[in-house]
């Protein structure tokens, strides 16, 4: 079913700029995450960031030249203006780390090196990842040079906070390799479900018994969190209601961290309205304890034993009738009947389009990178897919939901 998740950025040419910090050290880590995601990587050094990284390093990860001067040292028979080159080639530059030397040169139109010149030249999408000393990256100068940076449309990705090489501790340390990485790779995305609200849920829920003990099931939040990366990833403003997980979200969507199927409910009545895609990918407990006792229940006591359960809240059907023109999409995680039963779910709840999961077997479902079944849509559409990434999948479900909207 469909394209790849990488394959939108395959092929594609980033120009990655480094200027003349401590934080250049990382270049190497950040052109090997380029070039995971099949980027082409063309490296600009400043004559300070030689001082903290070599371009035979940087050459010998990309197979590319690496440029380093404005002007040529030997006699080329071809000969190109590089830094016009460069800026035409690219689809997207990246500066990392951008020193405030290297921001002030930006927001004044200075072209006094190739980084400046190339920047000032494109047409492409410009990400500026500043690095330095708390005090200059606080200093007016360069709050007001990152401002008219802005302004201008060139993207900032924002330094963090941390110890910083210089001694000091506060904001300014280049952000890691891979969440600058995930930045280019957003920025390159085409931003299909742009001002697209899309709300998901993801995780299992938490049941408690006592303080001790709980219910929950396998979910792990993998499909969730491949399913919130991917939207944002595509444009979209993204909500996530989570249950507990061990899985790191997408940088940009805003996380609602909930424990029980109650608070589930609550934390999804609360952001519903403005929801324009409803995608209920959690795996809520059915049942839950009857009684719950604020003291640990003792081994061998009959109310351990015997415990008594009663069904937990039903999400769907309690805010079915706030659907409206909303876009619904439900799981379904099955052994048996996987489509007669999936089928069913998706008409009592009245969903658009059901993900019908197999579990039980090997590599699909819970805690799997991959998940085999079938997409249904409300029309009686089935698109069957087997032992697809859950990255893919999350796209394929994503390219469902639009084609409803």
């Amino acid at each position: 079913m469909g394209d790849t998740a990488q394959a939108p950025l395959k092929g594609k040419a980033v120009v990655f700029g480094i200027s003349g910090g401590i934080a250049a050290y990382k270049a190497p880590l950040i052109v090997r995450g380029l070039m995971s995601q099949g980027f082409q990587v063309d490296c600009l050094l400043t004559e300070a960031a030689q001082h903290f990284v070599t371009p035979l390093a940087l050459q010998s990860l990309t197979g590319r030249a690496v440029y380093t001067r404005m002007f040529p040292i030997d006699f080329q028979q071809k000969y190109q203006i590089e830094h016009i080159a460069l800026a035409d080639r690219a689809d997207c530059i990246l500066i990392a780390p951008a020193t405030a030397n290297c921001i002030a040169r930006l927001a004044h139109g200075i072209a006094d090196d190739l980084i400046s010149c190339t920047v000032l030249a494109t047409k492409a999408p410009v990400l500026v990842c500043p690095s330095m000393n708390v005090n200059m990256y606080e200093n007016e100068a360069t709050r007001d040079n990152l401002r008219t940076l802005a302004a201008r449309g060139i993207h900032i990705l924002e330094p963090e906070k941390g110890l910083l090489a210089c001694g000091w501790e506060g904001k300014g340390r280049l952000p890691e390799p891979d969440r600058i990485v995930d930045e280019v790779r957003r920025l390159l995305f085409k931003h299909d479900l742009k001002d697209l609200k899309i709300l998901i849920t993801c995780g299992p829920t938490c049941e408690d018994i006592d303080p001790v003990r709980y219910i929950t099931n396998r979910s792990t939040g993998k499909m969730g969190t491949a399913l919130a990366e991917a939207a944002c990833l595509r444009g979209a403003e993204v909500k996530v209601v989570s249950g507990p997980v061990n899985q790191p979200y997408a940088p940009w969507a805003t996380v609602i961290h909930v424990r029980s199927s109650s608070d589930m409910l609550t934390a999804v009545e609360a952001n519903l309205a403005e929801a324009d895609v409803l995608i209920m990918a959690a795996a809520v407990a059915d049942y839950l304890p009857k009684h719950y006792r604020a003291r640990k229940i003792k081994k061998g006591d009959a109310r351990l034993s015997q415990l008594e359960l009663k069904p937990s809240l039903d999400i769907l059907a309690t805010i079915k009738p706030r659907k409206g023109k909303k876009v619904f999409v439900g799981f379904a995680a099955e052994t048996n009947d996987l489509l007669k039963n999936a089928r069913d779910k998706m008409r009592r709840k009245g969903l658009d389009l059901i993900v019908a999961n197999q579990v039980g077997v090997e590599d699909s479902g819970f805690a799997s990178d991959t998940n085999s079944g079938a997409i249904i849509a409300s029309s009686g559409a089935l698109n069957n897919f087997e032992q697809v990434e859950k990255t893919d999948l999350a796209h394929n479900i994503l390219d469902l939901v639009r084609e409803r909207l």
